[in-house]
């Protein structure tokens, strides 16, 4: 796996990973990190660890920072822009999100043109009008959820459950919020996700 430093154009100051397989490849996951006020970055190891199996099987990870804490909107914002960043120069993408990211990456995808979105113990809501469980209703590309039973950091049941009601895939953990111990066990089994859909 090779790793290059990308600047995701737009507004806002947003500085990524782009981590790339061996050879040639035309599929791409965008992957959002949890909340930035809370140490969410980039190098958080769950994005980390999926980034190396996605390059292991060929599709390429762009990892990015936010920019200045904006309350959720302009975090959306910038995987929006990541998101066309990506489609500039990948025909298939992906969007992926952990935490707060997982609510972000919701949002985002339901947004712009991805082809598979893929969340770890998403939140269901960054602020009043930034709901993630809303969006899921004008979904119709892949998606699978991934949560840990014992999470008590992430509201994630309301997205969760209306994953469920909607036909998309759930797996649960018998984990914590933040899978100790078990970040390469999840990232196979959402790269797995990821490998078939594309």
């Amino acid at each position: 796996m090779q790793s290059n430093k990308v600047v995701v154009p737009g507004a806002r100051d947003v500085r990524a990973t782009l981590d790339v397989p061996e050879g040639e490849t035309d599929t791409i996951v965008v992957a959002c990190p949890p909340h930035p006020q809370f140490n969410g970055n980039r190098r958080d190891n769950r994005l980390v660890v999926l980034g190396e199996y996605l390059t292991d099987h060929g599709i390429a990870c762009l990892r990015f920072d936010y920019g200045d804490w904006d309350e959720g909107y302009g975090e959306r914002e910038d995987a929006r822009n990541a998101i066309r960043w990506a489609r500039e120069r990948y025909g298939s993408v992906g969007i992926f999100g952990f935490s707060f990211g997982g609510g972000v990456a919701a949002l985002a995808g339901a947004d712009e043109a991805v082809d598979v979105i893929g969340l770890l113990a998403p939140a269901s809501r960054l602020t009043d009008d930034l709901d993630a469980v809303e969006v899921l209703d004008g979904i119709a590309v892949p998606l699978k959820i991934l949560y840990a039973t014992r999470d008590d950091t992430a509201n994630w049941e309301p997205i969760v459950e209306r994953a469920e009601e909607l036909g998309f895939e759930t797996e649960a953990f018998s984990a914590d919020h933040f899978f100790v111990g078990q970040e390469k066990k999840v990232a196979r089994r959402l790269g797995e996700f990821f490998v078939g859909q594309f």
